[in-house]
Parts: C-alpha cells; sequence; structure tokens
C-alpha cells in the first residue's frame, strides 16, 4: 500500500519557521515529481509548490517564493518544505502529493498524504 505521510506541522508566531516533512512507502517516488499543496478553511486546496524528480526544477506560488524551499531526499523517499518568515495567512492543512497526472503545476495528482496543520498566530 502506498502512503505519503506529512508531519513537522504544529503553531507558531509570525515571523517563525517550520519544517515539513513527507515521508513515502510502498514504493519509491525517486523517479517522480512531488508537490504541497494547502488548504485554509472555508477555501479550495491550493498549489504551494513543486519539485522534480532530480531537484533541478522546483516551481512555488507566488505569495510563498522567497520565504518557502521544497528539497527532497530520494534515498530517504522524503521531501521537505522549510517555511520561513511566516504569515497569519500561510495558516492551513499542508498536503504532499506525489506522481502527477499532468505537469508539476497542475491539480491532479495520484497520490496524497493525510495533511498536517499549520497554524501561525499574530
Amino acid at each position: 500500500q502506498v502512503q505519503l505521510v506529512e508531519s513537522g506541522g504544529g503553531l507558531v508566531q509570525t515571523g517563525g519557521s517550520l519544517r515539513l516533512s513527507c515521508v513515502a512507502s510502498g514504493r519509491t517516488f525517486s523517479n517522480a515529481p512531488m508537490g504541497w499543496f494547502r488548504q485554509a478553511p472555508g477555501k479550495e486546496r491550493e498549489f504551494v509548490g513543486a519539485i522534480n524528480w532530480s531537484g533541478s526544477i522546483i516551481y512555488y506560488t507566488n505569495s510563498v517564493k522567497g520565504r518557502f524551499t521544497i528539497s527532497r531526499d530520494n534515498a530517504k523517499n522524503t521531501m521537505y518544505l522549510q517555511m520561513n518568515s511566516l504569515k497569519p495567512e500561510d495558516t492551513a492543512v499542508y498536503y504532499c502529493a506525489a506522481d502527477p497526472s499532468g505537469g508539476m503545476g497542475g491539480s491532479n495528482w495520484n497520490y496524497w498524504g493525510q495533511g498536517t496543520q499549520v497554524t501561525v498566530s499574530s
């Protein structure tokens, strides 16, 4: 059974940092793109960023550019999201995803994690 498990969420003050991890099990995704999405209360899920299999191509949504960094360690079947200078508007459930059916910037991904809550207090 393929699973993606996020961890590292929590409560942090404005300006603080968190590092999310997404560990894959059941198959390797070392040859597939992986991505991060988030969903705030009452809002649709939105794309945060994605990384190709080698880490040579990384996309970010404009609102997190310069503050968030996506990386991956294929030997550990793990992807990371380093979040710095956090703002209250970053509060959301963060999901990792793997193996998109379309391009890395799309929303149609074959595997999803269960999500981890990130709350940024003002």
